[in-house]
């Protein structure tokens, strides 16, 4: 075999290893991330598992006469701190107990969405007409404002502090117009739609009067739901003011003489001395740390399985 023959054996051979041992490397980069990624899904599975069999402490009723508290704080929205799901479950465990003597449903909350806060407030009303020797007891903190008085309203007795904010019973859609800006800067928006009202109320397009027009309208339907749920449920308590569905925000003493509130008292004060059931038992529906743990986990273990398996955010869409 001639030198020449010989050295390209070699450099075939070389070449031959080296793509083996690439191949045999990836292989085993492979090999890894799925041992990793489905690592993470069995231990998803036993942190799911886990949470499902911890005990349900809402499920266990005290023995003795109490009152019982949900909490209801931060803004009215799906998914949030306040929302319909969490409240009305607490609501519903606590009307169930046998010995609720009364609930207080503890409030502070700037409002949010009307959705939400509707739902609340037709359960407590339903609650309060199947369980009629149980009272409900809102009391306001620091703001019970918009929708949290909207579902304030569904009480049979609002208490309040004297600096609490409360009231602001109206509704509002606020947004911004580019029009100006954009044609300053030189740019042009084009818009296509199917549908002569798609565009309604593009922020990037002149407001058009029939537009807004319409959007007064909603507003109005929504504003005049909450007046009548907020005099259905206070009814001749309310006095006869003008600026009462105005949108204002009043402190807990104006509150109080407008008869948006029964009273001053603080929660503490509520049970002890207008309930007369100072033992408290909080029915407030709040995630396990289990289910803290397993959602952060579950949300940690997507990202990570996808970049164990070269899976670009892109492609998740």
């Amino acid at each position: 075999m001639t030198t020449e023959n010989n050295d390209n054996l070699q450099s075939w051979e070389r070449k031959a290893l080296e793509q083996l041992l690439t191949e045999t490397v990836k292989e085993q980069r492979r090999a890894r991330r799925w041992k990793i990624f489905f690592r993470i899904i069995y231990l998803i599975i036993f942190i799911s598992i886990i949470a499902l069999l911890m005990p349900d402490h809402q499920k266990t009723y005290d023995s003795k006469p109490h009152t019982s508290l949900v909490v209801m704080k931060g803004e009215l929205m799906d998914g949030g701190d306040a929302n319909a799901d969490d409240v009305n479950e607490g609501l519903d465990e606590a009307f169930k107990d046998p010995n609720t003597k009364a609930v207080l449903l503890e409030i502070n909350s700037p409002g949010g969405s009307p959705v939400q806060a509707g739902e609340i407030y037709d359960n407590i009303v339903r609650l309060e007409q199947a369980h009629p020797k149980i009272k409900v007891y809102a009391v306001c903190t620091d703001v019970c404002a918009s929708g949290a008085y909207y579902v304030a309203a569904a009480a049979n007795y609002i208490y309040a502090d004297k600096a609490s904010l409360v009231g602001s019973i109206g509704v509002l859609m606020d947004g911004f117009g580019f029009v100006d800006t954009l044609n300053k800067l030189g740019v042009q928006r084009r818009l296509f739609t199917s549908g002569s009202e798609k565009g309604f109320l593009d922020p990037f397009s002149p407001l058009k009067p029939e537009d807004q027009a319409y959007a007064q309208s909603m507003l109005d339907i929504i504003h005049q739901q909450f007046i009548d749920a907020v005099k259905s449920g206070r009814g001749d308590r309310l006095k006869n003011d003008p600026l009462l569905f105005s949108g204002l925000v009043w402190t807990g003493q104006q509150a109080e003489q407008l008869g948006l509130v029964d009273g001053l008292a603080t929660p503490d004060q509520v049970t002890r001395q207008i309930i007369k059931a100072p033992h408290v038992v909080d029915y407030t529906v709040e995630d396990t740390f289990f289910n803290k743990f397993a959602n952060h986990i579950g949300s940690s273990a997507a990202s990570s399985a996808a970049s164990l398996l070269g899976i670009q955010p892109s492609m998740l869409r």
